[in-house]
């Protein structure tokens, strides 16, 4: 059998995104190197792009040493978030538009309006305004939640939906060790689903910001005016279910929430 091509690849996962179906990995079957797979991520952003999305950031994925470890990989990840993958704080989520979701508690950066791609030579740090709490919404394409890392970069990290707090200023303190050992909780209609702190994010959330900048630069993502930086999560991933809401909170930042529905087909299903 002919190996598909990088193209058929990306049409293979954004199909089963718009379907909410899940396929087999890549790995096993396909040869995908780490760098073919964030082709396919990028292709694959392109085909959103060219139905009308925007793109308004970027996230980081693996940032928990020990979910690197577990995962048997040596470096974080990148993604790429559109406008569609936005839910507005306190918003709504259609639980049946998705396969397998799971929640995190993540913290988020916000770019300034005049940031470039000359920034990629820049300092990253210097031009990020705002810090907030936010959830993201990671669903893998793969059946069973299954993946090599090429095969979840080529699916853009899982990335499927998030949130964003009410955005603060980054202050001088934040800036100088403000943000390395906050308290998160993640909680689900109210009852504690994990706890951490965001010192499991590289350390020190702002340490995303140097990783996002050289993989940006790397392989190629877009870096927006005005873009959001989520940088990675601060608990291990849990089960989103449906009917829920879902709400994360960070020590000195705040508090954002979401809410999930049950489409009428899982109702009847």
């Amino acid at each position: 059998m002919t190996e598909p091509s990088l193209d058929q690849i990306a049409e293979e996962l954004d199909a089963a995104r718009l379907r909410a179906r899940e396929i087999d990995q890549y790995a096993g079957r396909v040869d995908l190197s780490l760098a073919d797979a964030y082709r396919v991520l990028l292709r694959g952003v392109e085909a959103r792009r060219g139905r009308g999305e925007q793109v308004v950031g970027v996230k980081l994925g693996f940032t928990s040493r020990e979910k690197a470890r577990q995962m048997g990989v040596a470096d974080v990840i990148l993604g790429v978030l559109t406008d569609e993958m936005q839910v507005p704080a306190g918003g709504d989520l259609d639980h049946g538009a998705m396969i397998h979701p799971r929640v995190e508690p993540e913290i988020a950066f916000r770019l300034a309006e005049d940031v470039s791609i000359s920034t990629l030579a820049e300092d990253l740090l210097a031009h990020v305004t705002h810090v907030a709490a936010a959830v993201e919404v990671i669903d893998s394409r793969y059946r069973n939640f299954s993946f090599s890392l090429s095969d979840v970069v080529a699916d853009n990290t899982s990335a499927s939906y998030f949130a964003v707090g009410e955005w603060l200023p980054l202050t001088d303190e934040l800036r100088d060790g403000g943000l390395g050992d906050l308290a998160v909780e993640l909680r689900i209609d109210g009852a504690l689903a994990a706890a951490g702190s965001t010192k499991a994010i590289l350390g020190d959330p702002l340490e995303a910001l140097a990783a996002a900048q050289r993989l940006a630069g790397t392989h190629g993502h877009p870096i927006v005016p005005g873009g959001i930086i989520l940088a990675g999560s601060a608990t291990a991933a849990v089960q989103l279910p449906a009917d829920a809401v879902v709400a994360v909170v960070v020590a000195g930042l705040g508090t954002v929430t979401l809410s999930t529905s049950r489409t009428a087909a899982e109702v009847q299903g």
